[in-house]
């Protein structure tokens, strides 16, 4: 059975495996052992409500219950650019015209922005490739909203993620080849795992506060601005199932698209019921079983597993088993939402 629980200081040589998996684009999981340490030890202050003001983040690990190996990460950040300025670009419009010179010209463009300071974030979805089979995608992404629905004075009124922008298999960016490197002089891979250990002051210091016209940039660099890497599409189809669109918001980096949605109206949050456990045995009722996330609501102890179940009105019955895994007993109230019909993984 696979689980999601929060993380924990012992699983630090998992969580630098996975880092070591993730290669370039993951700003959220760089291979640095203190700053992942230091990560987990937030999150565990996060989660027992003992966090700075301003500086909750809380992480979520998907267990292998059989062999307790981490077989993917999770997070959210409760507020973002509180404490350090959060940056992305706006991509908008300038118009040039002259009526006496009978000229009206558009030009898309790039403007420097902290517009969303005080939003929530989805970040640092990472599966391990030899588990991404089995709903186990669904599993690690959708956990988050039943933590959401259960605490929702914890994060703010739109929740948004970024989403990895193309690269290749070495790493290389076109966009940040086109722009990000005549600012900064350093390579593309090399300015992301600065970002990831916290180092952000000189994306403020260097980089251009006026706007950048895209008709400039080169036509490669063009073609990936709002673009998904091939490895992350399935993440933001999960995403978009849920409710969550594009605005027009991309990374400063390699322009992968930032994706939103007002925290109450994603799917999972909203139509997440609260229910009492019944213990019955596998395959017992006689309703169409569904795919089910579901969570026991509890702050220090969440966890979510994924069954397939029939999901009554009135109660949710589990297997003992099932209940374990959750440390729920006959009684004990859960939150459970489906799995989006239109999902695929």
């Amino acid at each position: 059975m696979m689980l999601i629980r929060p993380i924990r200081q012992g699983d630090l040589p998992g969580l630098l495996e996975l880092a070591r998996s993730a290669g370039v684009g993951l700003t959220s999981l760089p291979v640095n052992e203190e700053r992942l340490a230091a990560r987990i030890a937030r999150s565990e202050a996060s989660f027992a409500g003992t966090a700075a003001p301003g500086d909750f983040g809380y992480v979520f690990v998907l267990e292998d219950a059989e062999n307790r190996r981490v077989a993917g990460i999770c997070g959210i950040e409760a507020a973002v650019g509180l404490k350090e300025a959060w940056y992305n670009y706006r991509v908008g419009t300038i118009v040039h015209a002259s009526e006496e010179l009978n000229v009206y010209t558009r030009h898309d463009t790039l403007f420097l922005s902290n517009d969303h300071t005080g939003y929530s974030e989805l970040c640092s979805l990472f599966l391990h490739p030899e588990y991404r089979v089995n709903k186990n995608g669904g599993l690690l992404s959708k956990s988050r909203f039943l933590f959401m629905a259960a605490f929702p004075e914890l994060f703010g009124k739109i929740t948004v993620a970024e989403m990895r922008g193309v690269s290749d298999e070495n790493g290389k960016s076109p966009f940040w080849e086109a722009l990000g490197r005549h600012f900064f002089s350093i390579d593309f891979a090399r300015a992301d795992y600065l970002t990831g250990v916290g180092q952000k002051a000189f994306v403020a210091e260097l980089m251009p506060k006026y706007p950048v016209y895209i008709d400039f940039l080169p036509p490669e660099a063009q073609a990936v601005i709002g673009k998904t890497h091939d490895n992350t599409r399935p993440a933001l189809a999960m995403l978009e199932a849920e409710g969550f669109r594009y605005e027009g918001y991309v990374d400063i980096f390699d322009a992968g698209p930032t994706v939103q949605a007002y925290t109450s109206e994603v799917r999972a949050v909203r139509e997440s019921r609260l229910l009492p456990v019944t213990l019955a045995e596998a395959g017992q009722g006689d309703a169409a079983p569904q795919w089910l996330l579901v969570a026991k609501p509890s702050r220090e102890d969440f966890r979510v597993i994924l069954i397939e179940a029939a999901r009554r009105a009135d109660a949710l019955a589990l297997t003992a088993g099932q209940a374990a895994a959750l440390n729920v007993k006959d009684g004990d109230i859960v939150r459970a939402v489906t799995l989006s019909p239109k999902e695929k993984v």
